[in-house]
């Protein structure tokens, strides 16, 4: 897959899980099954220009190969069957029943026919085998329509590549859950800071929040949060603010789990039950850290860029979502239990990108340089030294002085003295005393072997 797609997307997440009879947590008796899941929410800018029809602006068009950066060839060799489904939102569809009614006049029902390419509003370049439309909204004009194409069908001669491409503009909104979950950093420097939740309602005028006043009184909500282990959070600082109030934490805290981080072990982990008022139309929480210190060798080649924390999951429990079909394509379609299936309305919030200190990576060169250096000029001095003789030393030193001093360089000497009117000095002996040459060698070894035992003792 093409990886900058997806990590520039607003939130990506990959699910693992495995089901065994063993440990009696199959559904049925079908050994080991392991259920792999990809859940991504890309930008609009990744895929593209936008174009401009009438002035608007229009939906960015895809497909499979701008997404994740390879065509389909033919279905996974391990698996019995490999499909690809399209889902069409009842919004959506909504809306595209009106544009099609204003640009061609027709009858409804435009996706609901064999020709899908064939339509003024969009274009997809290919035809799905199967169409399945929500049962529930079967008596409703409009109604979720899931489309299905069958991947077992195409190979690397004719590789399957979906994709759709918007003519006119068309403006929807997806079902959302009844308070928008954001999270962003407070604070500043490279020590402390503090993790914010922010809540707030959907409906405009900041009226309180619709939906949940019928039957009872209070919005529960499930907040779970994984911190890594170099955010030291402070969880005994988590304070609670309704409507820009602060609130007890005992009266609006329901229950909460909190498993402490542990360094370069495992990371902090926070699940709480979060109880507010129905007619709340701001919340948040906030939570105090510090920043830890990294090894060297543990910081990624982009340390300057920051550190991620992993989206914070908000799902509300009052709240479910689910699509119902007919019972005869339950058995045939595995995907549609899984979409039938009532579950609660989750929201995800950004990940976080928090800075943390970084050191001079030159520095690593630089002391491998300096102690190369060293050990170089340590270990050819003592070479040097060891290696000389007090014999040869001496000898060396009189056939230099018979070389310098033979009879034509004195008879110069003192003829050049006579003249200059200095007294003649009479010629020194060329020999050295061998005990000041054994008390120079040893005084040399001493010294390098206390240079040598110093840095030693300093890196150790």
């Amino acid at each position: 897959m093409d990886r900058p797609s997806i990590y520039k997307g607003y939130y990506h997440s990959q699910r693992l899980h495995l089901t065994s009879d063993d440990f009696g947590t199959a559904k049925s008796n079908a050994g080991t099954m392991l259920e792999q899941t990809l859940t991504v929410v890309l930008q609009p800018n990744t895929l593209g220009a936008r174009a401009m029809v009438s002035g608007k602006t229009l939906q960015p068009s895809w497909s499979l190969n701008s997404l994740f950066g390879r065509k389909v060839h033919g279905k996974c060799s391990v698996s019995k069957s490999s499909n690809v489904y399209v889902q069409f939102e009842q919004n959506l569809v909504s809306e595209l029943k009106e544009g099609r009614k204003k640009s061609e006049a027709l009858e409804s029902g435009i996706l609901i026919h064999d020709d899908f390419g064939n339509n003024t509003i969009f274009e997809m370049s290919a035809s799905p085998d199967r169409v399945v439309k929500e049962v529930e909204s079967l008596q409703k004009e409009d109604s979720s329509i899931l489309l299905e194409f069958l991947v077992e069908d195409y190979n690397d001669s004719k590789p399957f590549d979906l994709g759709l491409r918007w003519k006119l503009p068309v403006v929807w909104s997806c079902q959302q859950a009844p308070l928008h979950a954001s999270r962003f950093l407070m604070g500043s420097g490279n020590e402390r800071g503090a993790i914010a939740i922010s809540l707030k309602s959907l409906s405009s005028n900041n009226t309180p929040t619709v939906g949940c006043c019928e039957k009872r009184s209070q919005l529960r909500i499930n907040i779970f949060q994984v911190v890594p282990w170099y955010v030291k959070v402070y969880y005994h600082t988590l304070k609670v603010f309704i409507d820009g109030e602060l609130q007890s934490t005992m009266e609006n805290i329901e229950k909460i789990h909190i498993s402490p981080s542990e360094d370069k072990v495992s990371p902090g982990v926070m699940e709480m039950i979060l109880r507010l008022p129905c007619g709340v139309i701001t919340a948040a929480l906030t939570l105090e850290f510090d920043k830890g210190f990294l090894h060297i060798d543990e910081y990624p080649p982009d340390a300057n860029q920051g550190f991620d924390i992993p989206s914070a999951v908000v799902s509300f429990t009052d709240f479910q979502a689910c699509v119902s079909f007919e019972d005869n394509l339950l058995n045939k379609l595995p995907i549609l239990n899984e979409l039938q299936e009532r579950k609660h309305v989750i929201s995800y919030t950004e990940v976080l990108l928090v800075p943390l200190t970084t050191p001079d990576f030159s520095m690593p060169y630089n002391v491998i340089t300096i102690t190369c250096t060293v050990f170089a000029l340590y270990f050819g001095s003592l070479l040097n030294v060891l290696r000389r003789r007090v014999g040869e030393e001496e000898r060396r030193l009189k056939s230099k002085a018979a070389k310098k001093k033979g009879p034509l360089t004195s008879l110069l000497s003192k003829l050049s003295a006579k003249l200059k009117g200095q007294p003649v000095e009479p010629p020194e002996t060329p020999s050295t005393s061998p005990s000041l040459i054994n008390n120079k060698l040893v005084l040399k070894v001493i010294l390098v072997a206390g240079i040598a035992a110093g840095w030693q003792y300093y890196f150790r």
